[in-house]
């Protein structure tokens, strides 16, 4: 059934879907459009306020491509490909493919969000390898896994509220994960779309007749150009590149050990940088896969700017608050949490960014929620389960799964805006049980 709908969807998708460079553009304008008419601000005052926000976003950009240079270099070391190789060989058939996939990518995104865009994309291809799947399927069911990441042990907004210190601590105090990442409703969200998503994928396969596949040698990056000329023996040695990855590994060791370092994208990124550099045969085969990693990672480059500009002029001119005004305006102590949802759902298309989401929609919806008597934890899980329900249909964070699977959003878009409509069912239907 879903299969049946989603093709004509895909065409659609596939034909008129323009590049996120161009959809980061069109927001850009609408949101200009829409401040000019519903606020107070003058052109050459929102230039300004776009301008300025620019480079906000020029660490985190930086942070994303190294996420994925360096999953990349982990992934295409020879043990881990055989490793991957030897877990997929066990799927024999479609549906197995996109179930498994599903589950690892979730389960990784789980752990943190940053683990999970790459996992997902890299145990896909692994899959791939092995069995004759649709691809865009099995690429947007590794991408679905990631609608999981808010309700995980990387949550921006349950970890913010957890943590001393936070903007909002004198008006709500500290919340521990307890009641939020550990909660029963959280737990609820999580373990069912752990079990929905995968069916759904399921469901979503196509017909023999209608599938895309993908050819061999795109998936294989183990067959990449080597640049062979001027070779020493110290590029061709182990040692150099084993040496200062047990370097770094013990370092992160004892920085976990003693406390001093958590689980977030910068620890992330060194794991990965240090396992690439001590399962790469040597600095030779390092330098030649980063080449190709470096490649896949252009899209990151120019959009993150443009997006860092877009979240600055949604937050300043106040387009975010009007939007999470117009939510409140029509809730109740029952709607609250689902108006919570649904305005952080919107709100991210054009501020895709967890904690900056929570620090432009904290100050108008905790006191609604304190005047409604609503939970605060409630409309907080509410907000991060909106934030990261709409990067189902949102570029943004496809782009290290698109450039690790070799594909363009609009691939995986129609596959995902079904994803998006059944999984926000579900989530919409929990919220309205916690409201009665």
């Amino acid at each position: 059934m879903l299969a049946k709908i989603s093709k004509p969807i895909a065409q659609l998708t596939d034909k008129y879907m323009p590049d996120p460079l161009v959809i980061v553009i069109i927001l850009t304008l609408l949101s200009f459009a829409f401040a000019l008419v519903g606020t107070e601000h003058s052109i050459d005052a929102l230039i300004m306020m776009w301008g300025s926000g620019l480079s906000n976003l020029f660490t985190f950009a930086m942070q994303m491509l190294l996420v994925l240079v360096c999953g990349f270099l982990l992934a295409t070391a020879p043990s881990v490909q055989r490793l991957l190789d030897l877990i997929a060989g066990h799927i024999n058939n479609p549906g197995k493919a996109v179930v498994v996939t599903t589950v690892v990518a979730m389960l990784a995104s789980w752990i943190n969000w940053g683990f999970g865009l790459v996992v997902g994309a890299l145990f896909a291809k692994a899959v791939a390898r092995h069995c004759r799947v649709d691809y865009r399927v099995l690429i947007a069911s590794a991408y679905s896994g990631f609608i999981i990441w808010h309700g995980g042990l990387s949550g921006s907004i349950p970890l913010t509220i957890a943590t001393q210190g936070h903007f909002a601590q004198q008006q709500i105090g500290i919340i521990p994960t307890s009641e939020t990442l550990f909660s029963t409703l959280n737990l609820t969200l999580v373990i069912g779309l752990a079990v929905l998503l995968p069916i759904v994928n399921y469901w979503l396969l196509p017909k023999a007749e209608d599938a895309v596949y993908v050819e061999q040698s795109r998936l294989d990056e183990r067959d990449a150009q080597s640049h062979k000329a001027n070779i020493n023996s110290l590029e061709q040695a182990r040692w150099p590149t084993a040496t200062i990855a047990l370097l770094g590994l013990t370092y992160l060791g004892f920085s976990f050990y003693g406390g001093n370092q958590g689980l977030n994208l910068n620890t992330i990124i060194a794991l990965f940088l240090f396992g690439a550099l001590l399962l790469q045969p040597n600095a030779h085969a390092f330098i030649n896969q980063l080449a190709e990693a470096v490649k896949n990672g252009s899209g990151i480059v120019i959009q993150f700017p443009f997006y860092a500009g877009l979240m600055a002029l949604m937050s300043q001119s106040g387009l975010a608050q009007a939007i999470s005004e117009l939510f409140i305006s029509v809730s109740t102590s029952t709607s609250l949490p689902i108006w919570s949802f649904l305005s952080a759902g919107l709100v991210n298309i054009f501020v895709p960014s967890g904690g900056g989401q929570w620090a432009v929609q904290a100050p108008l919806l905790l006191p609604a929620a304190q005047a409604l008597e609503v939970p605060t934890h409630v409309v907080a899980m509410a907000v991060a389960w909106g934030d990261a329900w709409t990067n189902l249909i949102q570029p943004f964070w496809a782009l290290p799964v698109l450039a690790i699977a070799g594909l363009k959003a609009k691939d995986i878009m129609g596959f995902c805006l079904l994803q998006l409509v059944i999984s926000g069912v579900y989530i919409v239907t929990v919220l309205s049980l916690v409201g009665t």
